[in-house]
């Protein structure tokens, strides 16, 4: 259950968020968030295939995998890596979006995932999604568009979220 009332979007020149509110505790929602196997069930884009990852996210560092597909990549179907930055229970969790170069190295573009939790009384949280793209290099940026969809997606997923974690 949310209260839309407290669903909002903001865009900035180097970032874009949105904030719903959601009848869960907050453990509840960060242990869902830490589960890279519901993050295609989360993802507003519709990118997001499925976690080749299945273990949950317990420390900043931590690798994950998922695959993916874009009409618009040039394979289509890809995988990416991400590398866990922020992991803060129940408050805060994140991560860096990249790809292995096929050596071994993981490169990192720059981009960030990010959500944000605050406790609004015992079954309530308010969750922040930010998608942040402000250490993505010009060179990057000469070939990507940022951000690479609408405001709209972020507030998809925290709705996707919503129901995911009300099922629980």
């Amino acid at each position: 259950m949310t209260r839309d009332n407290v669903s909002r979007e903001n865009v900035s020149r180097e970032n874009v968020s949105a904030t719903l509110a959601i009848a869960v505790p907050a453990a509840k929602v960060f242990a869902v968030l830490a589960d890279p196997t519901t993050h295609s069930a989360i993802d507003g884009t519709g990118w997001v295939q499925e976690s080749v990852s299945r273990t949950p996210l317990t420390e900043a560092g931590q690798i994950f995998r998922m695959d993916m597909h874009h009409a618009g990549h040039p394979n289509g179907d890809y995988q990416v890596v991400n590398k866990v930055q922020v992991l803060d229970p129940p408050r805060a969790i994140g991560w860096l979006t990249g790809y292995d170069k096929g050596d071994g190295h993981l490169e990192f573009g720059g981009w960030l995932w990010r959500y944000d939790l605050a406790s609004l009384g015992p079954s309530e949280t308010e969750v922040t999604l930010t998608y942040d793209w402000s250490a993505v290099p010009r060179s990057i940026r000469e070939y990507l568009q940022f951000p690479p969809f609408g405001p709209e997606h972020l507030i998809n997923s925290l709705h996707h979220l919503a129901e995911l974690v009300s099922g629980r």
